[in-house]
């Protein structure tokens, strides 16, 4: 059995509306999520990233804005093509702590596919979030 999502919980030394605007502008998404990113945030827009150093491109449609708590989109699944296939939910979560901003991000719906698939999407994006997410605080550190 295949895991059906990602779990990841990382707490970024920098205040909630810094951390927001990173997620949710195009301006912050193409500092550390990609190469370029455009963003219509609101639900039902559509977000566009393109990562130049794997020749990557996704698209993805918001599904949640409540600033500066949640932001979720849904994306397609590595593997599949990008009409009609089922998606997973990129939901993150943000938490003014004492030391800055707790975000959880959950990423889920990979049981939804063929268990060889669904194992070969989760790990591309279980080892990408672990990449973007340390190059978000480095972005945010170094903009600090």
């Amino acid at each position: 059995m295949v895991a059906d999502s990602i779990e990841r919980v990382v707490v970024l030394r920098h205040p909630i509306e810094r951390v927001w605007a990173a997620l949710t502008t195009a301006e912050g998404l193409s500092r550390w999520f990609g190469s370029v990113a455009e963003i219509d945030l609101r639900p039902g827009g559509r977000a566009f990233f393109r990562w130049d150093d794997v020749d990557d491109e996704s698209v993805a449609t918001i599904a949640v804005v409540d600033p500066p708590h949640r932001f979720a989109f849904r994306w397609g699944i590595e593997g599949l093509p990008e009409e009609d296939a089922p998606q997973t939910l990129v939901d993150f979560t943000l938490e003014q702590v004492s030391d800055g901003t707790r975000l959880r991000l959950v990423e889920s719906g990979f049981a939804q596919v063929a268990d060889d698939l669904a194992r070969s999407a989760h790990k591309v994006n279980s080892q990408g979030w672990d990449t973007e997410l340390a190059d978000l605080n480095a972005y945010l550190d170094a903009a600090a």
